[in-house]
């Protein structure tokens, strides 16, 4: 059922869709010369947080306005556009996670974070402001995360960053006071469902199940189609069945979660599967024929629910849980 879908990165997304109120929000400090020198975009993933903070470098670093595509709209034609969306401007800055020798580093070091002091000890070199884009905030660990509230304390003339944050709870308050916060707020069902007809040709059965598994975040609802989702939810939902899957496929999942490679993300495929299981669960729970049923399944979703966290907090084997997940599924009457 995987589907392949053209997804369009940040740096090359020019329209901001559900919602002009960050735009204005940026727009107005930006013309009250009040633009503060670091900005923190908050919500789930998926709901265009990098794209904005693109967005805010292209008006910032651009000198061709284009309205057509928003009040920070830039035309895609300006000579520092064309840079930013080729990754080669010398004054833009973008942090991320590295890929390691088989899979993405799980932080952003303190040695990358130390790059930004140097990069900020610069004047422009052709645009009137240097802008560091961290993808995501949450990624640091505690000493890269120290360092970067070392470059907050001295705020950079000429200097704007942007860190984007899924779960900005999580981070150290002292980075939290030090920025001004933007959050983006989950779009509806409904926005999320025109969304996705507007891009892909899936029918309405799987468009309602990748929506309801986006929680509201258009740009997750792509990216788990083009993972693949709509396999692993399918394979969930035969879990809750009889008869259930063979043995040789139970096998082949088992080994697909353990897996951990450039290839195979073993810990992204568990993530997905436990999100569709749990979320099958939940329905199961509140239609169940007896009351009795039903608290088996909430109790059962509710641990569930913390498998993901548990098992990558202890470095559990992915595919021995499964095999338990499984032991209880079956046992299930």
């Amino acid at each position: 059922m995987a589907e392949s879908v053209a997804l369009t990165t940040p740096r090359e997304s020019f329209a901001f869709e559900q919602g002009d109120a960050p735009d204005e929000a940026f727009l107005s400090a930006y013309q009250k010369n009040r633009l503060h020198h670091a900005w923190l975009l908050c919500g789930p993933q998926g709901l265009g947080k990098a794209s904005f903070a693109f967005r805010c470098a292209r008006f910032l670093m651009g000198k061709d306005r284009d309205p057509s595509h928003g009040a920070l709209g830039m035309s895609p034609d300006d000579a520092d556009v064309r840079l930013i969306t080729a990754g080669s401007h010398p004054d833009l800055l973008v942090l991320e996670r590295e890929m390691g020798e088989s899979k993405l580093k799980k932080n952003i070091s303190v040695d990358a974070v130390r790059e930004i002091g140097e990069f900020f000890s610069k004047a422009p070199s052709r645009s009137p402001y240097r802008v560091c884009i961290i993808d995501s905030v949450d990624d640091l660990n505690i000493n890269s995360a120290n360092a970067l509230l070392k470059i907050l304390e001295e705020p950079p003339r000429k200097g704007i960053l942007f860190l984007i944050s899924h779960s900005p709870g999580r981070l150290l308050p002292t980075i939290r006071s030090r920025c001004r916060r933007l959050t983006f707020a989950p779009w509806t069902d409904q926005a999320v469902s025109t969304f996705l007809r507007a891009r892909t040709e899936i029918d309405d059965e799987h468009q309602a199940r990748l929506v309801r598994l986006a929680h509201g975040a258009p740009g997750k609802a792509l990216t788990l189609m083009e993972e693949g989702a709509l396999d692993m939810d399918a394979f969930a939902g035969r879990l809750l069945e009889r008869p259930l899957p063979p043995r040789a496929e139970l096998m082949q999942a088992a080994a697909m979660f353990k897996s951990s490679s450039a290839k195979n993300d073993g810990a992204k495929k568990f993530a997905t599967f436990m999100a569709c299981l749990t979320d099958r669960l939940h329905d199961r729970s509140l239609s169940a024929e007896t009351s009795q049923k039903g608290q088996t399944y909430s109790q059962l979703w509710s641990r569930l629910n913390m498998a993901v966290g548990e098992v990558e907090s202890v470095n559990l084997d992915r595919g021995d849980y499964f095999w338990s997940i499984y032991n209880e599924l079956a046992n299930l009457s």
